[in-house]
């Protein structure tokens, strides 16, 4: 199994409104992704509960069956969908670690 995590800041200039519509709708749109991607085991976006010593916005928790999965992954319409409409336009940095399991 592989996991993917992906740790994201939120630009700046977003206001804390701003913000917390672009951690709902982006947890709304990422999770739904389970059960329509093939060899994507598992997947949660955390970005409520944050501590002070937290210095990302969003971190993305997902389980996929192997490498080749992470892969399809990547290119499927439905993620990048989701990644272009409710992720990208909104983040400042982007952190990934992908491991074996």
């Amino acid at each position: 199994m592989i996991k993917h995590i992906i740790i994201w800041t939120l630009r700046d200039e977003l206001s804390p409104e701003e913000k917390a519509k672009v951690k709902a709708e982006a947890k709304c749109a990422l999770e739904a992704l389970c059960g329509n991607i093939e060899g994507l085991i598992d997947l949660t976006l955390i970005c409520d509960g944050l501590l002070p010593s937290s210095n990302g916005d969003m971190m993305l928790d997902s389980t996929l069956e192997s490498a080749e999965a992470l892969a399809r992954y990547h290119k499927h319409p439905l993620h990048v969908a989701a990644a272009d409409t409710f992720v990208r336009p909104f983040t400042k940095t982007r952190l990934c670690i992908d491991y074996e399991t």
